[in-house]
């Protein structure tokens, strides 16, 4: 189980120098060098490399590095009067609770007790929805189907292969080289699964996940090993039968397609499981928005806004558009500490949404202090329209528990749309 001795937790933009120790966890060469190969010539969004070491940006989760786990957690202002163990603990569970709410599975009954392991970290909540989701499909029982296989067999079933025949069986006349069609559980869904549950067992620390993961394995049937690329999950295709695997295999996808194994030593294997904490962010205030049925919520609507000669059209994206009765309200969120003030790029990314989606209002939200500032766009010649185009900044504040903090969105939310209405 990942503790105090073998995890360094961090926040956001915090920088992790070699030889420093952290939570008396000391990183190391081994461990910076892990990080310089994993973000290589190309580079990574998660974090920058640095002199003698690592500076994260707006991206959180893990980055799990041989038996150490490097977490990232989010930060905003929430409290001076807690201590930084505190903090850390507070921001783990908010951020626990997020990836919940926005990337959640549906949880079902798996007749064997759900799993009560407080997770200390991302890949805890990730590993254990995987292991609900397994523990599914062996209740359910397995979806069979057909592939093609050769054999040598004692009966003669199939196409008889004659060239292999005379190879193998001159000797042994009483069988048959054939190719046939077989009808079993031996498929890409359950090879896919299979692999993540022996990545599971290698990797995870948590000893309260470790029996559950080797039950797994007990009553999973062996599969052919195989190699996942990303377009192995690009030709899965599923349907009535095999739509209860989409969970599962969504979160293989992520596992496989992050382990990095440490081919030169064979020790230091690393694995990503990091979101950008905007696009987070953005999402998870859209969920809280939508539980308000009052209003017709929608993300990332598309508005065509210049054209060239010749060539493609370029287009504008705000985060969330919100309608109600008959106007039309858009917000940006943005995930990122300000002074009260937003960017002029900011400000001018909502004058175009304003006018190309006709909206009433318009705001930018920012986690924050639970105040409104009221503003609005300057007319040309600096005269004041009969009905000024609305622009607030909203900063909302991180409440302790995650159905509270939704519950606050839409409020402030709703409190902003009606101000002006009656």
């Amino acid at each position: 189980m990942p503790s105090s001795t073998n995890t360094i937790t961090v926040f956001e933009h915090q920088s992790l120098k070699k030889d420093v120790c952290y939570n008396d966890i000391c990183f190391d060469d081994k461990k910076l060098k892990a990080l310089q190969l994993l973000h290589g010539e190309k580079g990574l969004p998660y974090y920058k490399l640095i002199h003698n070491g690592v500076c994260f940006a707006e991206y959180v989760g893990v980055i799990q590095i041989g038996n150490t786990l490097i977490e990232v957690l989010p930060k905003a202002d929430k409290s001076n009067n807690i201590s930084e163990k505190d903090d850390k603990i507070y921001w783990r569970k908010m951020l626990i609770d997020m990836i919940r709410t926005v990337y959640g599975f549906q949880v079902y009954n798996t007749g064997t007790g759900a799993l009560k392991i407080k997770p200390n970290s991302i890949l805890d909540v990730y590993i254990e929805m995987f292991i609900r989701e397994v523990e599914y499909l062996i209740n359910k029982g397995f979806v069979k189907k057909y592939r093609k296989t050769v054999n040598n067999l004692y009966i003669l079933k199939g196409s008889l292969l004659f060239g292999k025949n005379i190879q193998y069986n001159l000797t042994h006349q009483e069988r048959f080289f054939v190719r046939h069609t077989t009808f079993d559980t031996q498929h890409l869904l359950h090879q896919i699964i299979y692999k993540t549950l022996k990545l599971l067992k290698s990797i995870n620390t948590n000893a309260a996940l470790s029996s559950n993961i080797g039950a797994l394995l007990l009553n999973f049937p062996e599969m052919a090993d195989i190699k996942v690329y990303e377009n192995t999950f690009e030709k899965l295709t599923l349907n009535r039968k095999t739509i209860l695997y989409q969970k599962a295999i969504e979160i293989s996808r992520l596992l496989l397609l992050q382990y990095h194994p440490d081919l030169s030593k064979g020790r230091n294997h690393v694995l990503t499981l990091m979101f950008d904490m905007n696009l987070l962010w953005e999402r998870f205030f859209y969920i809280a928005l939508r539980k308000d049925k009052r209003l017709k919520v929608s993300a990332q609507n598309r508005q065509y806004f210049w054209k060239p000669l010749n060539g493609s059209r370029r287009s504008i994206r705000p985060d969330i558009k919100v309608q109600y009765n008959d106007s039309t309200y858009i917000i940006d969120t943005k995930w990122k500490m300000i002074n009260k003030s937003p960017s002029i790029e900011d400000l001018r990314q909502m004058y175009a949404y304003h006018k190309y989606f006709s909206s009433e209002k318009v705001a930018l939200v920012y986690p924050g202090d639970n105040d409104i500032i009221p503003g609005h766009f300057i007319d040309i010649n600096n005269s004041q329209p009969q009905k000024p185009i609305e622009c607030s900044l909203f900063f909302i504040d991180v409440e302790d528990n995650i159905k509270n903090w939704q519950a606050s969105i839409g409020k402030s939310v709703m409190d902003w749309i009606e101000d002006g209405l009656t």
